[in-house]
């Protein structure tokens, strides 16, 4: 009996020595690069963990959330609470800290909107970062523009990207890519986590892209009269951006104003909302990307998606002709339903003989670089 005893004991003080050695954390920290001017925390190790601090002296219990999993923080003889994840993926992440169970921002970090708030954002650097990377190239002007929209009864504002070169010769006009955000985030998604506007630059002075216009706009339009079946204000984005949004740009910018200088795309819930927005007017749009999303994925808007695909692509050779890119693009790593609901979009596209672009963002789920990088292939197809 002892001698089960002290291999019992043996093995226990085995396993743990197993799991120190595993967790030991490489003291290679440095400070992230969207760090607040001067902050030293929060940082980030060459395995991609992320350290935080903050002092709080009052506090019982500090945590960290990131990736959905909470880690504990150790707190000084000075009331600074430090701690670390585990290794997070590459790429852009939406983080808090929780205080005695109350989330709030880090106050190291800026401020990203995302999750349905403003809140702490940080980057694992990507070994392929270098296509999202600010450089010594020509750059574009991104620009805020406020509207009244008759629609919403409300005052709306797009960001729009001109190109390098737009207001040197005041006679070339530009194509135009509308790009839209996904779930509870807004329109200053794509200027912001997503890079957009550095990669469209680089792209432009590689010349491995045509120089266009990006507008990214806000995909949360609602008309407060009307009424959706559970009774909530209706969702009429799709309106606002044929009616309002599209007519303005044209009168605002020198754009090529026609459907094949015309482009739409979108990620998650964006990607739904322009599926839907492409295939109602394909006499206004020739090139469509769905990053992470396609309309047979549930909407907030609640449209039968077996009545909307009938008839969207019940014409299977007038969407094949007046499509000439058709985008699809989604990480290796992201969850159920995304996998399942662009796999069977797909197989229909195949069944009815329409082409298709499709591209996979290896070791990314849902997260921004799965989308900066769809961007990037996106892209290179338009406007050729």
């Amino acid at each position: 009996m002892r001698y089960i005893h002290l291999l019992i004991i043996l093995f226990l003080l085995s396993s743990n020595f197993v799991t120190a050695q595993t967790e030991k954390v490489k003291e290679d920290f440095k400070p992230s690069s969207v760090n607040q001017l001067g902050k030293e925390f929060p940082q980030v190790n060459s395995e991609g963990r992320v350290r935080v601090r903050i002092e709080a002296p009052g506090a019982n219990n500090v945590q960290l959330d990131i990736g959905a999993v909470k880690y504990d923080l150790t707190k000084d003889e000075n009331g600074v609470w430090t701690g670390e994840s585990s290794p997070q993926d590459e790429g852009f992440h939406y983080y808090q800290l929780n205080i005695d169970g109350a989330s709030v921002p880090d106050p190291g970090t800026k401020y990203y909107y995302g999750a349905g708030r403003w809140g702490s954002g940080i980057e694992i650097p990507a070994h392929d970062r270098d296509f999202y990377a600010l450089k010594k190239v020509p750059h574009g002007l991104v620009s805020e523009n406020l509207y009244y929209s008759d629609i919403t009864e409300s005052w709306r504002r797009c960001f729009v990207y001109t190109p390098p070169g737009y207001y040197e010769d005041i006679n070339k006009r530009y194509p135009v890519l509308y790009l839209q955000h996904g779930s509870f985030e807004d329109e200053t998604g794509w200027s912001s986590q997503g890079h957009a506007n550095l990669i469209l630059d680089n792209l432009i002075a590689e010349k491995k892209a045509v120089p266009m216009m990006i507008v990214m706009d806000n995909g949360y339009a609602f008309k407060a009269q009307d009424k959706d079946a559970k009774g909530r204000p209706a969702m009429v984005f799709e309106e606002v951006m044929m009616q309002e949004i599209i007519p303005m740009i044209d009168a605002r910018f020198r754009t090529l104003a026609n459907r094949e200088h015309r482009a739409i795309a979108g990620l998650s819930m964006g990607a739904n909302q322009t599926m839907r927005i492409a295939m109602n007017n394909l006499d206004h749009f020739a090139y469509y990307g769905g990053f992470s999303g396609t309309a047979n994925y549930p909407s907030s808007d609640e449209i039968d998606v077996k009545t909307f695909l009938d008839g969207a692509f019940a014409d299977d050779k007038k969407v094949d002709e007046q499509l000439k890119v058709l985008w699809l693009g989604l990480g290796t790593k992201e969850p159920d339903p995304f996998p399942g609901s662009i796999g069977a979009f797909t197989n229909m596209l195949k069944k009815q003989g329409i082409q298709y672009e499709y591209y996979e963002s290896p070791e990314t789920a849902h997260e921004w670089l799965t989308w900066r990088r769809s961007l990037y292939q996106y892209a290179q197809l338009l406007f050729k």
